[in-house]
This record gives C-alpha cells, structure tokens and sequence, in this order.
C-alpha cells in the first residue's frame, strides 16, 4: 500500500482499504457454499474415445454446488451435425431419465456434457435447475477446448466438467458479476490514474527504443554517405540489375534528407511528450525510415562490389543468399507445424527441392568464382528459384487449407490470411524490406517466403478457430418444441 500512496497518492488508497474492508464484510455475512459430489455418473461412449479407469474417479472427486446428476455422451459424427439435435434423439431413444416428465427441457439435477471428436463439437445440457447463462456454457465448454484440439478427449471432458462444477448453482458472491462490482468502485479511483501511467510509460519506453534504433542506422548511413555515392557512380547502367538499383539511389539524397528532419523532430522530444502516442508513431517513422536507409547502402555497395567483381564480391554474394538459405533452412520446421501436412506429396516436393537447392548454390558460387558464369546470370538463376520456392510454397498452402479447413468459407478464410501475409497487408504486419539485390529490384510480396507463409498460416488457423467458436443452439428439425437449456461449439 505505501507503493500505492507514492504513485496515486493517498486519497485513493484510503479508499481501496475501505472498499477491501467491505468486500470482507459481506464476504464474512455470505453463506458457506456446499460441496458435493455428484449424485450419478452416466458415461455413454459411443465414439470410444474416453478412458474410464481415468474419467470416472476424476468425476466422481469434482464438488458441485449441489447434488447434481452428470452425463457424459460422445458419438462419431460429421462437423455438419447439430450435436444438439443429436443429443436430444439419444437421449428419447436410450435414456428418457434425461428429459422432464413433459418432454419439453432436461430433467432436473442434469448436467450433460457431450462430445464428438470426428465432427469435432462439444455442448453442454442442464436442467432447468442447473442451467447457466449462454456465455457461461461458452466458458464451461471452452475450458475443454484446448485439450480436445490435442485429443487428449478424457482430460478434456474432465476440464470441462470441473468447469461446469464451478458455474452451476454458483452462489451470488463467487459470481464474476460480483466480483466485478465489489472492486470496480476500486478500479474507479485507481485505474484511471493507473491505467494512465502505465500508458504513458509504456509509451515513453518505446519511444526511446524507436529512436535508439534510428540513431543506430542514420549514424551508419552518415557516416557511409560519401561511400555510398562513389559506389554508386561506378554501378554499371547497363546491368539491368544495376540501373534499378541505380533508379533507387537517385532518391537516396532526398530520403537521407527526410530522415534528418525526422532525427531533429525525435531528439526536440521533451520526457513529456515522449509519452504520447503521436510521438511514439513519429519514432517509429523515423527508425523505419533509417533503417531502410542503411539496408539501401548496403545494396548499393554490394552491387557494385558483384557486378563489377570487387575484391568483396563473394562476400556480397553470400549476402544475396542469405534470405534464400534461410527460407531452405526453415522448410522441415515449417513442415512439422501442427497442422502443417509435412507427409503430404506437397511437403514431399519441398524437401526435395530444398535438397537439390543447397547443391544448385554451391555450383552457382563456384561456376561465379570461376568465371564460368556472370553475376547477372547468378542472380537470375536465384531468382529464378526463389520463384520456384514461392509456387511450391502456394501449392503447399492449398494442402494445408484442405486439410484444415471444413467448408469452402473457412478455406476462404484462410486463402485470404495467407495472401495477405505475403502481401504484407496482414494484420499488425509492418512493412519490410529486404536488405538484397533482389529484394530491392522486385517489390516485397514478389517472393513467398517460409516466415510469411507461417505467418499466414498461424493467422489463418487463428481466424477459422475464431470463426468456430460461436455456439449454436436450438435442436434441428426433429427436436420439435423441445427447449432444453444446451448449446454446442466446435474445437
């Protein structure tokens, strides 16, 4: 609490006492809550996919609120089914126990919690008495989630079980909804001014890290600048690789001039105003803007040093590989990603051509060295297989959207991820710029590259996992005006 009196002073600290010495009281005046176990364990495994020397007893151990029956039902399904449908038509069929003496909702002191792991959906039932809230069977069944996805189908039933122990018949003052409101007087007087410092601080910590960044690159292009013009005014025009990079120099002066201005900005900063948002963006413009300043340079002098065959030259040509070997060098961790499909044939003819790339560049190097070839022709042969890397990456996408994806949407959904990690217009993507010949010669998406195809296949899954989340409820066309509190979601 002193910790507290320094930064918001003591107002507000007085107050959170006062408010934990309330929230004590009416702790202290509720109830004591019950705890038992359940008063039956049914377990239908039709799928036969639980292991019951481990469920039963783990179940049996879980304490509810109140004497409540539990019912596990697995089948086999397709992800086309309602599972809720198909609950309630086992459930009329084999145990009419489950439904109340009208037909119309479960029976009393039910807890069903149901699972197929082929169609891959999970729901929960209630009784009327032990019914919770929409989003709190979405909490019950996304505790399973996780470890269903894994397979591990008999710890997943027990997390959500145990959840669905923790919210059915929960009394009010474990509820969330109570928890909220005793400390949100709290978090009034506090959390304004917390949240607003550690905004700020946050704020100024990367403001400083952006322009450390900057300085780091404009002091190396400051200090090349007169390097660079001479390396470029020996490049040969004639080169088609050389006249493009060339086209780029004849904007470096007037960028160098930009990122001048944007060093003079960020270092007028007071501390104050290192904490604001604009200033943080202004940073991060300038250390974009200097850092592809320095990758410029670089180029430039490593295409004058290859295309005219300096005394750097095989130095500036293992530069120009780099980003290639390390795109062959991520294809196996890429292939063994979940979901990655590494025993397709698609996988297949990635590790071949990995294999058959890493003998491809030692021959280009020696056949450069010897002068068996010309430094234009080496960067076309790169090229040319960094394309064939992005075609075989793309049709390997297709495989691993077949193999996730249930519908043609979600592969939609997919499809659109990966194209815009490649594009770099994904999410949270930063623009980037590759620091070779290449990269500057052809735009950034010219290329498909292992990081952007995890990237995009990372956020692909993500969406489409998003996109399953939502439940579904009602019980189809045969359950009639049955209304039974249940809902299922997929995994």
């Amino acid at each position: 609490m002193g910790i507290m009196r320094k930064i918001f002073g003591p107002e507000p600290a007085r107050v959170l006492l006062l408010l934990i010495g309330v929230a004590g009281i009416l702790l202290g005046a509720a109830p004591a809550a019950l705890a038992v176990p359940p008063a039956d364990v049914v377990v239908a495994d039709r799928a036969g996919v639980l292991d019951s020397n481990t469920l039963l007893p783990a179940v049996r151990k879980i304490e509810f609120y109140q004497p409540t029956k539990v019912a596990v039902y697995t089948y086999n399904g397709t992800a086309a089914d309602n599972l809720n449908e198909e609950v309630l038509r086992y459930a009329r069929a084999e145990h009419p126990d489950w439904i109340s003496a009208d037909g119309q909702k479960w029976a009393d002191g039910l807890f069903i919690f149901a699972l197929d792991p082929v169609g891959r959906h999970v729901g929960t039932y209630m009784g009327e008495d032990r019914k919770v809230s929409l989003e709190q069977r979405d909490d019950i069944q996304n505790a399973a989630k996780d470890l269903l996805r894994d397979a591990q189908w008999t710890e997943g039933t027990i997390a959500g079980i145990r959840r669905g122990a923790e919210l059915i018949n929960q009394p009010w003052y474990r509820s969330t909804a109570f928890l909220v409101a005793a400390w949100s007087a709290a978090g009034a007087v506090v959390a304004g001014a917390g949240t607003w410092l550690l905004v700020r601080w946050r704020t100024r910590v990367g403001s400083r890290k952006e322009i450390a960044r900057g300085d780091a690159n404009y002091a190396n292009v400051s200090m090349d600048l007169q390097v660079t013009e001479l390396n470029a005014g020996t490049i040969p025009e004639s080169s088609r690789y050389g006249s493009t990079v060339l086209e780029k120099n004849r904007t470096f002066l007037g960028r160098y001039n930009t990122a001048t201005g944007l060093f003079n900005q960020v270092h007028a900063l007071t501390q104050r105003q290192l904490g604001r948002r604009s200033s943080l963006a202004l940073a991060r413009q300038y250390a974009d803007a200097a850092a592809e300043l320095d990758a410029l340079d670089d180029v430039i002098s490593d295409t004058n040093a290859l295309l005219n065959r300096g005394s750097t030259w095989a130095t500036a040509w293992d530069r120009q590989l780099a980003p290639f070997r390390s795109d062959l060098a991520g294809i196996e961790g890429l292939l063994a990603k979940n979901h990655g499909e590494g025993g397709s044939a698609t996988a297949a003819s990635l590790r071949s051509f990995r294999d058959r790339s890493q003998r491809d560049m030692e021959r280009w190097t020696a056949e450069l060295s010897d002068g068996s070839i010309s430094p234009e022709t080496a960067l076309d042969r790169l090229r040319d297989a960094r394309t064939e890397l992005s075609e075989l990456l793309k049709a390997h996408a297709e495989t691993v959207i077949a193999g996730y994806a249930r519908n043609e949407r979600e592969a939609g959904l997919m499809r659109k991820e990966m194209e815009q990690a490649q594009s770099g217009t994904g999410r949270k993507q930063r623009p980037r710029y590759e620091p070779s010949i290449l990269g500057t010669v052809y735009p950034s998406y010219y290329f498909f590259s292992v990081p952007t195809f995890n990237t995009g296949l990372t956020t692909g899954v993500s969406s489409v996992s998003t996109a399953r989340g939502g439940s579904t409820t009602g019980y189809g066309g045969s359950g009639g005006s049955f209304s039974g509190s249940g809902s299922y979601s997929s995994f």
